[in-house]
Order: C-alpha cells, then structure tokens, then sequence
C-alpha cells in the first residue's frame, strides 16, 4: 500500500530545503585504469541542418534552430529559459558539448547542459551552468531548477578563463548518481556529491538571456563504478551518514537524512524492519521506547499508531514534532538529494518481508541508487536472488575467520566490519580489495581514527558525523594529509619546584605541563611515579631528591625536565610525623611530642628507642633527631 507522505516539522522543512551549503565538497580523480565509456547513446553534430527527432523545445523558450551545422538556442532576456530535452536517462553517465556564446544579454548570462530534465522541459531539473564570465566567482554551477521555478545552487566555482563570446569551449560533465565533476577545457572546474537527480529525466541544453550555439553533443553511458577504491595511500574513503546526519539531528528520521544529503555524504544510511501490517519503517531497535514518544515492538504495532509518533524530541526540544518515517517516505526524502541509500535490513525478517522492502525501493524509482546491507547472511542472500541489480552489502561484528572467503561466498560488493574488528589488520583490507571487495568499517567519529582508517586503505566510513568527515576528506583531497605536523616534544615540572625545601607533612602533587604529549614518563629518585601523584616528605629520607619527566615528543627527539627539591629537619616536622604515626601509645605519643617541641633530642631518641614506632619511621624520625641534636648540641 502506498502511505500518504505527512508534513514535516517546520524545522525539518527548514533544514531539508536550506540554501546555506555546510560543507564544500572535492572528489578524489577517477581511479587508474578505470573501466573506459560504452558506446555514446547520443552523437549529435547536426550537420543535416535540423533539429534531431524527439528533441522537444521546452515551453517559453525561444527559438531552437540549427544554423551552419550547430544547435542555436535563444534566450532574449534574463527572465526567460530557453529548453530543449532529448534522450533516455540514465544512472551513471558522461555529458560533451561544445559551446559558444553569439552574443550576451550581459556578462553573468549563461548556459547549461541539463541532467535529468524530463521531456517536456518542466522543472525540476538539475545542471551544469556556464557563464560567459565564467571566472567569476559562480562562473561554472551545479543547480537545481526547482519545482516551483527557483534556483537551489549545491557548488559554484570559477573557470581559469573566461569562455565570453565567440570562443568555442569544450564542456564534459561526469555524472555517477549524485556526484558529478565539471570540465572546461580539459581542467576540472568543479565537483559535487549534492547533485539532486529525478527519475523521469532525460538530459537537455539550456540558454539564458544570450544566443548559444551547442556542437558535437555526445552522452555515453559509464559503467558501474567499483566500490574499491586504489589502495596508493591518496584515495578519499567514502562518506557513510550513520542514520542520516546522526550527531546533529534525531537518527533514521527524514530531517536527519536530507541534513546528511546537503553535507555531501556519499551514503545516507538507515535501519528498516517491518511492522504488523507488514509495512516497511525505519527504525533501528526492535522496539520504539528509545527514540519515540511510543512504546512497543515495531512488529506488533500498526501503522497508524506509527505515524503518530514523535520521533524527535528525544534528540532535543527542537525537533519536537519530527515524525517516525517510513520506508516509502524517507526513500521521497533521499531521492531528491545527492547521496545514495545504504538500506539496512534488519534481523530477523522473513523472505517474504525482504522483498517486500526491496519493493518498495523498486516501486519508488531508488533501486539504481540503494545498496541493501545487513548482519544476517540469509538476508544478504534473499536480497540478491529476488533483486541482483541492487549490490549487497555483509555487516560483521567480528571478523570471520576467511573475511574473503565469506564476502565471495555472499556475492557482496563490501564487507563492513566493525572498526574494533579490523583495526590494526590492513592485510585483511588489502585481501579483501584484491579480491574486489569494499571496506566500509563502522562506526568512527574520531579524527584521529580516520586518519588510521585511511592508512589501512578503507573505502568508505560510517559515521554519525558526516559533516565533519566530509570536511576532512576536502582537506585529505586538497592537502594529502590529514595530520597535524609534528610537534617537538615539551615536558615541563610545574611542583615541585626546583629548589623547593619542603619538611615532614608538607606535601606536594606531581605536577607537569605536558602539552599535547603522550607516552611521557616521570621518575623520582629513578622510580617511577604518576603524573599527579603525591610526594610526601613523611616518606623520604632527609637531603635532595630529583624529579625527571621524559616527553617522547612526534619528532623523534624526546624532551626532559628535572626539579631537585630538599627535604630538611624541623622541630615542627618531627612533630608532625609523630602525630600521624600508626598504633603508637598514647603515652608515648604524648611524650615525644614535647620532647621534641622543648628540643630535648637526646631523650627524644631514647623514649623513641623504646616505642613500639614501625621500623621505617623509626629510621626517619631518628635521623631528623640526630640531625636536630647535632645542630643544636647534644641536650
């Protein structure tokens, strides 16, 4: 049955269709040796002088003629947008033109080769815009043209050069899903994974307030791009949004999905299992209690019970009112971004339920663009059979004991451990690879671990941040490396202080300024002790004692710092390590204590000679005393 798609919150809404780009976005180059196009399904030169068959001019353009050899379209004005749709849509594809600017309303006017444009030129379509000033700053453009006839801009950029008027300039634009990589002149310009895409387009040329002439329009279909990425150490991993936008935005919901769209990730990925109407939800636990204001097992609960729910403000007050989805609502949702589907399966699920799932992402134009992933080996191998088209995915809490084995005996295009399992194991990344099976481990939001996934040649993260990998692989792309550079080693002891004299009882805590260090090491006396730890004098002989701290550093030159501090003998030390002693007689206690305050060292040590006093305070207490007595004559 086909459910009604509900209104979103008005936060949801605003998020969804925002305008503000968060993240800029910069594709790896195609990998070497990359599978070469297939035949062109469209060359057109149109040197018979007319416009081809089935080429359909849009409505309120203007003109569309073939004038010595070349496709003239004609915009008079910046308000009109001049269409012309032809061909068969395809999934993944490269788009070649010549274009050449007659003349210009002005210089910001442009032209464009529409992906996806339907047949009879109506909005939505998206583009490849190019303006005559095409250095300016949004001289070359991937848009969209909405339905309701307004721009939504993904990436703009600018060109070496100007194409201006009168200058044929070579443009390619090569679509794989939602990512896309614009040409000019044999230079990569822009790239994008935010290219919305429609089903029920074609492909067109557009003119805007100028006369342009199109030549040598050829569209060749490019075969399925491998999921394994070239393991040479320079390779972008691919951006897996752990139920949608996660961090940022309640999981499995469809704000939290279009959010993770617009930031450019490669994937949006989400959990579905069906209820008791045998209708397919999103959902990750088997139950509604975490994430919803419902209670219950999804299996057990209706539909309309389900639609009820709030599945937001668990997250945070602001998303009160976002709604529980659906499968065939959030598949709406992701197909009017960029980003592939990562459709999780959930265990246990019959037969029966697997292709009712992969129905409904039949039934709703996405089988081109989902991947169907899950833990059970029975699900993986009932999707394949009822679906081979859509590539599978095996998810794996730990590894098995022959991961290729396992991944070939599947037919999987990847094999998704959890990162725990893998790491530390690039051998199995490099097997499973060769093999030409994907590496797609889960879930990490550590920098610093995808900087360690990247070295083990991973091909795609799953992440509750998508944003933030997102910017990281910008800078991976633009820089080669994602770590900071390394810093020299610092070690510095705040206490104790070099120089300090310190007496019984009065305590100090290792205190050291480490910086970014780790590995550092401290040592007192060469023994070691923790940073923070206590120094009590109670427990140190008499005389000097040195602190040495040692800082590896990221260098390879490590760092060292000593304070020597000085334990000394006081009336009011002696006095207080009586005071504290254990088990010591009253008497005693009593007695000790004012011989030592009146001075009275000689018959302080013989009261202690006869004290039950532990042997190691003894020592101690007796060398201040005689320390004491030296100083002061013997009393």
């Amino acid at each position: 049955m086909t459910i009604p798609r509900r209104s979103p919150s008005r936060l949801a809404t605003a998020l969804a269709t925002a305008s503000v780009v968060l993240v800029p976005v910069v594709l790896a180059a195609p990998a070497a040796g990359a599978a070469e196009p297939a035949a062109p399904v469209v060359r057109e030169s149109f040197d018979d002088g007319r416009v081809p068959a089935g080429w359909t001019v849009g409505p309120g353009s203007g003109a569309w003629t073939v004038e010595g050899g070349r496709l003239v379209g004609r915009s008079a004005s910046t308000s009109q947008i001049s269409t012309i749709a032809f061909g068969t849509r395809l999934e993944d594809f490269r788009f070649s033109a010549t274009v050449r600017f007659e003349s210009v309303v002005n210089a910001a006017r442009w032209a464009a080769l529409a992906l996806d444009m339907p047949k009879g030129g109506a909005p939505p379509w998206s583009q490849a815009a190019l303006r005559s000033a095409s250095t300016a700053a949004n001289g070359v453009e991937f848009a969209q043209r909405t339905a309701g006839n307004a721009w939504n801009v993904t990436d703009a950029g600018s060109a070496p050069a100007d194409a201006g008027v009168g200058k044929d300039v070579q443009v390619v634009i090569e679509v794989r899903g939602g990512r896309a990589t614009w040409t000019l002149d044999g230079r990569q310009v822009l790239t994008t994974n935010r290219l919305p895409r429609i089903a029920d387009g074609a492909f067109g040329l557009v003119a805007n307030g100028a006369k342009v002439q199109f030549d040598d329009v050829e569209i060749r279909p490019l075969a399925p791009e491998s999921f394994v990425l070239p393991n040479d150490g320079t390779a972008v991993p691919k951006v897996v949004a752990h139920r949608g936008y996660s961090s940022v935005a309640p999981e499995n919901t469809d704000v939290a999905m279009a959010i993770a769209g617009r930031t450019g990730a490669d994937f949006v990925e989400n959990d579905t299992a069906v209820n008791a109407d045998g209708e397919p939800w999103v959902l990750h636990d088997s139950t509604v209690d975490r994430t919803t204001d419902g209670t219950g097992a999804l299996k057990s609960l209706g539909s309309g019970y389900l639609r009820g729910l709030d599945a937001g403000s668990w997250f945070s007050p602001v998303f009160t009112g976002e709604r529980l989805p659906s499968l065939v609502e959030q598949l709406g949702v992701v197909k009017q971004g960029g980003s592939r589907l990562l459709l999780e399966i959930k265990s246990p699920q019959t037969e029966a339920q697997v292709r009712t799932i992969i129905d409904r992402v039949r039934a709703n134009g996405m089988a081109d663009r989902t991947v169907i992933q899950s833990f059970s080996d029975d699900i993986v191998r009932w999707a394949r059979a009822y679906a081979p088209s859509i590539p599978t995915m095996i998810l794996r809490g730990t590894l098995d004991a022959d991961p290729v084995a396992t991944a070939k005996a599947l037919g999987v295009v990847s094999y998704n451990p959890s990162w725990t399992a893998i790491k530390g194991k690039p051998e199995v990344v490099e097997a499973l690879n060769d093999a030409g099976i994907a590496v797609m481990p889960y879930t990490v939001d550590s920098a610093a671990e995808w900087a360690t996934m990247q070295e083990h040649g991973v091909d795609g993260i799953i992440t509750n941040r998508a944003g933030e990998l997102v910017g990281w692989n910008m800078r991976l792309a633009q820089d080669g490396d994602v770590r900071p550079p390394a810093k020299p080693a610092e070690a510095r002891i705040l206490a104790p202080r070099d120089g300090l004299v310190l007496t019984r009882g009065d305590e100090r805590s290792l205190a050291l300024d480490l910086q970014h260090e780790t590995g550092a090491t401290a040592t007192l006396d060469g023994a070691a002790i923790a940073p923070g730890a206590t120094i009590d004098p109670d427990e140190l002989p008499l005389g000097r004692h040195t602190v040495v701290v040692t800082a590896p550093g990221e260098t390879g030159t490590p760092a060292r710092a000593e304070a020597t501090f000085t334990v000394r003998a006081t009336p009011a030390g002696v006095a207080s390590l009586v005071a504290t002693v254990d088990g010591l007689d009253p008497q005693d206690r009593t007695k000790l204590l004012r011989e030592g305050l009146d001075g009275r060292w000689e018959r302080f040590r013989k009261t202690l000679d006869a004290a039950e006093v532990p042997a190691a305070t003894r020592r101690l207490l007796d060398g201040d005393a005689a320390v004491l007595q030296a100083a002061a004559g013997d009393r």
